[in-house]
């Protein structure tokens, strides 16, 4: 099973800045298939302890079964990241060492096409993380106005053909429902002028991207939680965090320099580290991650 799981990014740094040591009370606020659980695991045994969230049900079952081994030291916990304050608390834990963020979607979600998350498989327009979610990515393609869905797609997908694309998707859905990746995909790729349709990035991905943060409100997430986390964190803690995609980092700077500015947090990356050659060449999903850490102070 360990082949057809996600391969953690910048899984190094992230050991090395969270400043692991035995004994240490570690949150993988998105554990996924629990890749950076089982490394930090490793560092923080023996007496230390994981908590590991997720969203999505059918991660933190693989990545239950995963640590097994490690199991007296884990705790996991299906919610939102958001909630990092209140899950604590139901833990009676009442300050950690280090968090951990990691904004990617794994391979496990991608490539599963009933999650609907990926152009390149035929599924469901879903999207959702939390399959308990009300909204998914059918309710908003069908139902939002051309405007609304042109406005979505620049916002949360810089989209150059926002408005091409928002057109294009109100015209089809009035023959029919636009229910499945592939119809949603092709449509796109239609709205995307020709020249621009064989470039390296599929034409699809940015829309996709912005459809699933929009299903999924992870930018209003993102920013609630890195400000709770932070007052979790004992002092010299650290909180790192991978994003992905710009609007994510720019959360993260900004909210990094607030709490800065307010004496919480001391920055220890002035500037995102990335991923190395050999490690984009390994792992071609992670070409676009970008890591910042700070320490509580």
């Amino acid at each position: 099973m360990e082949n057809k799981l996600h391969t953690p990014v910048m899984l190094n740094e992230v050991i090395e800045h969270l400043n692991l040591t035995p004994g240490k009370i570690i949150v993988d606020a998105t554990i996924g298939t629990g890749g950076h659980s089982r490394a930090i695991l490793e560092h923080i045994m023996p007496a230390g302890k994981l908590i590991g969230i997720d969203r999505d049900q059918e991660s933190l079952a693989v990545a239950s079964e995963r640590l097994r081994d490690f199991a007296d030291a884990c705790e996991f916990v299906h919610g939102n990241f958001t909630d990092v304050d209140k899950i604590l608390e139901r833990l009676n834990i009442k300050n950690i060492d280090g968090i951990l963020f990691d904004l990617g979607l794994s391979s496990f979600q991608l490539e599963n096409p009933r999650r609907g998350f990926s152009f390149q498989y035929e599924g469901p327009l879903d999207m959702r993380l939390d399959n308990n979610s009300y909204i998914s990515a059918y309710d908003l393609i069908n139902n939002l106005t051309q405007e609304e869905i042109s406005n979505l797609l620049w916002t949360f997908g810089q989209e150059r053909w926002h408005n091409r694309i928002a057109r294009l998707l109100v015209e089809e859905r009035q023959r029919h429902p636009i229910a499945t990746t592939l119809q949603l995909s092709n449509i796109v790729v239609r709205a995307t002028p020709y020249r621009y349709r064989h470039y390296r990035i599929h034409p699809a991905t940015r829309t996709f991207q912005a459809i699933r943060i929009a299903v999924n409100r992870e930018l209003e997430a993102l920013e609630v939680a890195i400000t709770k986390a932070v007052k979790l964190l004992n002092k010299s803690g650290r909180i790192c965090v991978i994003s992905f995609h710009s609007l994510e980092d720019r959360i993260v700077k900004l909210g990094f320099r607030a709490l800065s500015s307010k004496k919480e947090l001391d920055i220890i990356t002035s500037k995102p580290l990335t991923p190395t050659r050999n490690e984009i060449k390994e792992n071609s999903s992670s070409r676009s991650a970008k890591f910042r850490v700070a320490e509580r102070i």
